[in-house]
């Protein structure tokens, strides 16, 4: 048997003797409707990039940025950058001191506790 063939053979073994790898289900992707008609409510800093966001009906989101977001932890304001849609979702950005920081993801989480 050739070299070659040994190698094959061997790689086939291994991947046969490991187990399967978990599917790790992600959390569906979520959108906030009518953004510019008061579809935010409040928000706050997890950290440099990721933000708590109160939409209506007292839904929380959880929004990660792409990049850390230098300023976020102490903006008094930012703006939540939709596009045409008016619909604020995973396409988004967040703009903190003029610069544009677009999402990662975004879901719907529980509410923070009270703090």
């Amino acid at each position: 048997m050739n070299t070659l063939a040994k190698a094959l053979l061997a790689a086939l073994a291994v991947t046969t003797a490991m187990p399967a790898a978990a599917t790790v289900e992600r959390p569906k992707e979520a959108r906030i409707n009518f953004v510019n008609h008061g579809g935010i409510r409040d928000w706050r800093v997890v950290d440099r990039d990721t933000l708590l966001i109160r939409g209506t009906g007292k839904r929380w989101y959880k929004a990660e940025l792409f990049a850390p977001a230098w300023g976020l932890n102490y903006a008094h304001a930012i703006g939540f950058d939709t596009g045409f849609g008016g619909t604020f979702d995973r396409f988004s950005s967040v703009i903190v001191e003029g610069r544009r920081y677009p999402l990662r993801s975004l879901t719907e989480v529980e509410a923070p506790a009270r703090g």
